[in-house]
Parts: C-alpha cells; structure tokens; sequence
C-alpha cells in the first residue's frame, strides 16, 4: 500500500496514510482535567485532543458522552459504596428499565468493562460505565426491547498519559495498560468472538512502520509491548468512526471478529467487581473480548445483533 507522508514542524509530526489512518506523535493538549472524582485510590479520566497535519482534531482517549449520559446501574463500585459479595445480595428487580419497545420484553445484563463501555441496545442508549477509568466496577442493566437486538458498544481503556496511551504503572510513568470487556445478558447472548469488533485508536506505538492493515485488521502485533520506551515521543494511530456507528443499519459485516481473551490475561483475580459475580460470566461461557491488540488498542467498538 502506498503511504503519503506528511510531516509538520511542530512537535506534533503526523502521517496521514491512504486506508485513513492518521500517525500523531506526541502528548495531547488537556481538554477536561478530569470527568470523576473517587476518594484519594483512583486515576483521573481526563479527555484531550491532539491535530493532524491535515488539521484534523482527533478527541483521545475517545469521544465519550460521559458527562450528559445516563449512567449503568451498579452491580460492584466501591466509589458508591456498592460492594455486595454476590448476586444474591442484589436487588435485580430495582434496577430501572430503560424502554426501546413497549411490547418487547425485558432482558437483563451484567457487564465488567476494563475501563469504560457506552451500551446502545438498536441505536437507543441504555446507559454508560459510571466510573471511567479506576476504581474497578461493574454494572447491571435492564432493557425492553424486541428482537432482532443490535448490541453496540464503544469500549475504551482509558490513559493518563493523554495522547500517548500510556499510564504511570509498575514503576513505569509510560506503562501501556490493557482493557478487555465481558457481558452476558438474559435472551442469551455473551460476549465472545461471535461479535464484530475494530479499532479506532492505538498507542503506544515507537515507530509509524509497525502499524499496518491486514485485510480489516488494524495491526499494531508488530510493536514489541516490553521494549516500548518512547515515553513522550511515542506515536498514536487515529482512525475516522462513522457517526451511526451505534445503529441498526450501520454495516459492520467488514469489520473483524472479536479477539477472546483469558481471566489471567485480562488480570481479574484481584478484582472483586468481576470474581463475586463470576457465575453470570464465567458461568454463562462469557469471554473477554477486545480488538486484536488488548494492550495498544485504547478506542474500540464492538457490535453484535441476535437472530
């Protein structure tokens, strides 16, 4: 595939290729400081943007809808002081029924998201993750709605260094941290590699070349995690998402299978969100998926409709 480079002489170089991909380097300009506050044991979910060469304005970690948007109800959050040991503890029938059809039935979901989710259930909100980055939760919804369903999901593992898709972790200022995502709801259907799933931003990256398209992959498998150490001078890939991308109609038949993903690559032993309620996963033969690159990709939409 032939590349057009272009390159500016800010600090900010940038590299727009012929499939739409756009290569940023650098840390982004701070927009929102932070979207949530959670005691003194959490990390700030700020949201930035950096500008391509083409002075295009890429929002990072991702577009949320955060602050104006209906919150998921809590299953498992220790911000709210919700910290049952199992479902048992649960009063199911109190969480709030968000209405798409008024003669469909009622399905219930249970959902643990590494570290963000915005569910839309046929191009209706249901709700979004109430904590954006840390403390780990998890979150239960409730939803009436005929079938088929379309499942639409932007999933996103947030940064602290904005722009550079890193955090400061394990004695790292410039750790590349990882997301993953499970769900399963009550008509039956649990996340694993049966949905689509595509990317729409990947840092760290240390060099342009070792990002590339295979078929309708974005592949970023060349970047070696362990050896990353571009801290402030590391690049970004941005991708263009379509504004329907959470509808009905929207064509996702292009886009690649989801990637499955095990409990110890994902690292939920220690999270409490996800192993009180592991019957309603693991249980339910729920996988954790992700694009192809659970580490680097930090903008992810996944999509599934039922038959």
């Amino acid at each position: 595939m032939e590349k057009i480079i272009l390159f500016t002489s800010a600090v900010l170089s940038t590299m727009v290729f012929a499939d739409d991909i756009s290569i940023t380097q650098g840390r982004a300009i701070t927009d929102i400081d932070n979207l949530y506050a959670c005691g003194n044991s959490y990390r700030k979910s700020g949201v930035g943007h950096v500008v391509d060469s083409m002075n295009n304005k890429w929002t990072v970690p991702a577009p949320v809808i955060f602050p104006q948007a209906r919150k998921a109800h809590d299953l498992y959050n220790k911000c709210s002081k919700t910290v049952p040991a199992s479902i048992d503890q649960v009063d199911v029938s109190s969480v709030p029924i968000v209405e798409i059809d008024s003669d469909g039935e009622v399905i219930t979901g249970y959902i643990f998201a590494d570290n963000y989710f915005e569910l839309y259930v046929n191009g209706v909100l249901v709700g979004v993750d109430p904590v954006p980055f840390t403390q780990f939760n998890s979150n239960i919804v409730r939803f009436r709605v005929k079938s088929p369903v379309t499942y639409a999901i932007r999933l996103v593992d947030w940064e602290e260094n904005l722009g550079l898709g890193s955090e400061d972790n394990r004695g790292n200022a410039f750790h590349a941290g990882d997301g993953g995502f499970v769900a399963s709801f009550s008509d039956g259907t649990v996340t694993d590699s049966s949905w689509k799933a595509q990317t729409f931003y990947t840092a760290p990256i240390d060099s342009p070349s070792n990002i590339k398209t295979v078929g309708n992959v974005r592949d970023s498998s060349m970047v070696d995690i362990d050896k990353l150490s571009c801290g402030e001078n590391c690049f970004a890939a941005h991708w263009p998402l379509s504004s329907d991308w959470f509808n009905e109609s929207f064509d996702d038949s292009s886009w690649p299978s989801a990637s499955e993903f095990t409990n110890d690559v994902i690292g939920v032993k220690n999270k409490p969100a996800y192993m009180n309620f592991s019957a309603l996963f693991i249980g339910k033969n729920a996988k954790f998926i992700w694009s192809s690159n659970v580490v680097l990709d930090n903008h992810v939409i996944i999509r599934k409709t039922t038959k």
